[in-house]
């Protein structure tokens, strides 16, 4: 499997992407940063991310894409920024038809390093092992990133095996005759 994850931000927006699967060594197929200048105005840099998260779509042709699921933070007009990059990066990929899949912070630092309370340093060291890299990813959102993409790899496997079970027994379930369900 083949996963984009995107770190997204209005400023910096971290992308990585990752080959393997669960159970599996994984390596690292690209990762970097994608900028826009904090003059510009908001469409524009959103415009300019579209641009950047296309290319990467087209260069190395994800089968999924895991991008980090916002969470509420003090500063509004951060989280609207961050928002808006994540709507970007979850359009992208609907345009090429690829599944989207959110993951909060906490997950993603649980899968990698086994805590969802490790700090950003841990992170970033635990990607360069897993992926055998020879220095860590910089900066931290294009590790943030990788780490995303790991953790949807680790992840994919239990969640679509869950998903195939609830929709089978929705089905089970409307097979039933009118007084059997409840």
């Amino acid at each position: 499997m083949r996963v984009l994850g995107v770190d997204p931000g209005l400023t910096r927006c971290g992308v990585g992407v990752v080959e393997g699967e669960a159970g599996r060594p994984l390596r690292m197929v690209g990762v970097g940063t994608l900028r826009t200048p904090v003059e510009a105005d908001v469409p524009e840099r959103l415009r300019l991310l579209e641009v950047g998260l296309e290319e990467w779509l087209e260069t190395h042709r994800p089968e999924r894409v895991a991008v980090e699921r916002v969470f509420s933070q003090h500063n509004v007009r951060s989280v609207m920024g961050t928002a808006q990059a994540s709507a970007v990066a979850m359009l992208c990929a609907a345009r090429r038809g690829l599944p989207v899949a959110l993951h909060t912070p906490s997950e993603v630092k649980a899968a990698v390093t086994g805590s969802g309370r490790a700090e950003k340093a841990q992170v970033g060291a635990m990607v360069t092992r897993l992926l055998r890299l020879t220095e860590l990813p910089r900066p931290a959102d294009a590790a943030d990133a990788l780490a995303l993409a790991i953790c949807h790899i680790w992840r994919a496997p239990a969640q679509h095996r869950l998903a195939h079970e609830t929709a089978r027994a929705r089905t089970a379930a409307t097979r039933l005759p009118k007084g059997a369900r409840s």
